[in-house]
């Protein structure tokens, strides 16, 4: 009889990191559950990659988010590994941001987090363990300006992470957090910043190797915040 492959969940995938993250996973032997606003590119992914299983869902509505999330564990099972991805952004000066914007990309960034864990952390420790691994940015660290809209967003999604990490580490769940310091390689980053260096950009499939790497740590090396950066990047 065939082993069951393990389950890993990835929310927010785009073309960048996240689809990386999928075909990473994928390819190592999990069965892989996708998260995203776009129905039509999920299935087009799932059709393009074995093992893939696409649920559309908008992070921003909670109750609608939670109730796919449900969904999925009926149907798929607990996950071992769950990639958290969503990122929403809105870049304006303090001004003019709107506080509606500002509080829905809270509940994508860090509230969405929250109902991820209230949703498979215990059941992930009834289980054995697990891991989640959030993957962030360096604005998780410092406000610039432009950055108020998204940079308080990441940063209490951090120190969301490390209070879960801390609290679910002890019961044998991973929770770690990639801080990407990197223009991401994307083309529609390219078209933006024709000038920019090649060593300033991470590749999304370099990223999600690490990511697969820190969801696979011994329990004796687990580490929380991990950062990464191209070579060419100041720092």
């Amino acid at each position: 009889m065939l082993e069951e492959r393990p389950h890993c969940l990835v929310i927010g995938v785009g073309p960048g990191t996240g689809l990386a993250c999928v075909r990473r996973f994928a390819g190592e032997g999990y069965k892989v559950s996708m998260i995203a606003r776009h129905e039509g590119r999920l299935a087009s992914w799932a059709g393009e990659i074995a093992d893939t299983l696409p649920y559309q869902s908008d992070i921003t509505d909670l109750q609608s988010f939670r109730a796919s999330l449900e969904r999925i564990k009926a149907e798929q099972g607990v996950p071992k590994v769950i990639v958290y991805n969503a990122s929403l952004a809105t870049f304006a000066p303090y001004s003019e941001l709107d506080p509606k914007d500002f509080e829905r990309n809270f509940r994508a960034n860090t509230t969405g987090l929250l109902v991820t864990a209230q949703v498979f952390a215990p059941d992930m420790v009834e289980g054995g363990g697990g891991a989640l691994i959030i993957t962030g940015n360096t604005s998780a660290r410092r406000g610039t300006p432009r950055f108020v809209g998204f940079a308080p967003t990441k940063a209490s999604q951090r120190i969301l992470g490390e209070s879960l990490a801390r609290e679910l580490g002890p019961q044998g769940v991973h929770v770690a957090y990639v801080m990407i310091d990197a223009l991401i390689d994307m083309p529609w980053v390219r078209k933006r910043m024709p000038d920019e260096p090649a060593e300033r950009f991470a590749q999304p499939d370099d990223i999600a190797g690490e990511v697969f790497h820190i969801a696979h740590q011994p329990q004796s090396t687990w580490s929380y915040m991990h950062e990464i950066r191209p070579f060419g990047e100041t720092w």
